[in-house]
């Protein structure tokens, strides 16, 4: 196929996810005590809830939508949960169809991405590029990292916050949550993980995680060490929360955490994902590596409390 040729099959799957999901896509507009604000949001079930960034509904409770189709709603705030910069939304009145949820953990780099939003108020916008990298890290006002998250060089704008990031298929595969820089976007991914966030919210209206209190970066093992316990990588610790569930269990700086609960522990990552609310008040083994030696210590995770 010649230059021409491709470029007419990206326009044509551009316009396809377009056609599909745009009219699942609602601007948002907020009115609270902090003020006046905009986003973006999306349908995501036939009975009237929308998903979109945390950080839009930021101290409201209610907002109002609009459609492409020129329609409009209240909507009510049902849940937000600022740890993964997602809320979740419920219409009084009818909405469109639901946008088809992906799975992001099946994306690849170069993957061709879509934006659907309402930056800067021009709803129904929409603009296209490639998955730029994956596994990013997004602080978010809470002082808790996002992982996972997915750079994309898809313009986005103030307002696109909430839309919907989508793959050639019209599968939603990301919330766009960030600008970053110049050509530089970030999305909370659309996963295992944050389907359980939103099902959480639909359902109770809060996402309750466990805490251990560590943080930490991921470091190589010794080679006996990786073929003993079957991983090449562990969690050194790079500090511990005073009067957390890990310091009562007497971790400390330099540790190199190896399984958590009978689990291999390779990133931060892998510690937050074992750290759900079955896990709190729950005593849980912890084995790390300290001074030549694997140290087993029991400990019990507390529920997070959301500062």
């Amino acid at each position: 196929m010649d230059d021409d040729g491709l470029l007419d099959a990206y326009s044509k799957t551009v316009m396809a996810v377009a056609t599909r999901v745009l009219p699942s896509v609602a601007s948002v507009t907020v009115r609270s005590r902090q003020g006046a604000g905009t986003g973006s949001a999306s349908v995501i079930t036939g009975d009237g809830f929308l998903l979109t960034s945390a950080h839009v509904v930021e101290g409201a409770g209610v907002a109002d939508v609009g459609f492409a189709d020129g329609t409009g709603s209240r909507v009510d705030v049902v849940g937000r949960d600022t740890l993964s910069d997602l809320a979740v939304l419920h219409a009084r009145g009818p909405t469109p169809p639901p946008v088809q949820l992906g799975d992001a953990s099946r994306l690849r780099v170069g993957q061709v991405v879509i934006a659907l939003g309402n930056p800067l108020g021009l709803a129904g916008s929409v603009t296209a590029g490639i998955v730029s990298a994956l596994g990013r890290s997004l602080p978010t006002r809470s002082g808790r990292v996002i992982d996972e998250v997915i750079q994309t060089d898809a313009a986005l704008n103030p307002g696109n916050s909430g839309g919907v990031l989508a793959d050639s298929a019209g599968r939603m595969i990301g919330v766009n949550t960030a600008v970053a820089g110049i050509g530089v976007g970030l999305a909370v991914p659309v996963n295992v993980s944050t389907r359980a966030i939103i099902t959480a919210l639909m359902t109770t209206g809060r996402m309750r995680r466990a805490w251990l209190g560590i943080a930490g970066a991921q470091v190589p093992l010794p080679p006996a060490l990786a073929a003993r316990i079957g991983s090449p990588t562990g969690l050194q610790v790079a500090g511990v929360s005073p009067g957390s569930p890990a310091a009562q269990a007497g971790l400390h700086r330099g540790d190199i955490v190896v399984e958590l609960a009978g689990q291999p522990v390779v990133t931060a990552t892998a510690v937050q994902q074992l750290m759900v609310e079955d896990a709190i008040d729950k005593p849980i083994e912890i084995t790390v590596w300290r001074n030549g030696a694997l140290v087993d210590a029991i400990t019990v995770p507390r529920e997070l409390q959301e500062s």
